[in-house]
């Protein structure tokens, strides 16, 4: 997935960042902008969707997470929280998803 963004021109500044309050899958920054991105993976889709994985207890979490990320970072920027879905091999990249 980091390559994705890659391709897309940002940089990837964090993967499996973690603090007390959550884990960030990804991290990347282009200009001004600073992407977290949540990723979810699904063989099928009998117990829900990927995108459906991240609810709102999740999105609490990522944004604790991210408050912590950006405290210890010194970071700045626009944040877009985006969430990368993998069922059965297929990649969807919502962004700014929540």
């Amino acid at each position: 997935m980091a390559r994705l963004y890659e391709s897309r021109g940002y940089v990837v500044v964090a993967r499996n960042w973690r603090s007390r309050r959550g884990e960030i899958d990804i991290v990347a920054v282009r200009a001004r902008t600073i992407v977290v991105c949540e990723v979810k993976a699904r063989s099928g889709t009998s117990h829900g969707t990927a995108l459906e994985a991240v609810g709102a207890v999740k999105q609490a979490r990522l944004r604790r997470a991210t408050l912590d990320w950006l405290e210890a970072t010194g970071a700045t920027g626009t944040v877009r929280f985006d969430v990368a879905a993998v069922t059965s091999g297929v990649v969807e990249v919502v962004e700014a998803a929540f």
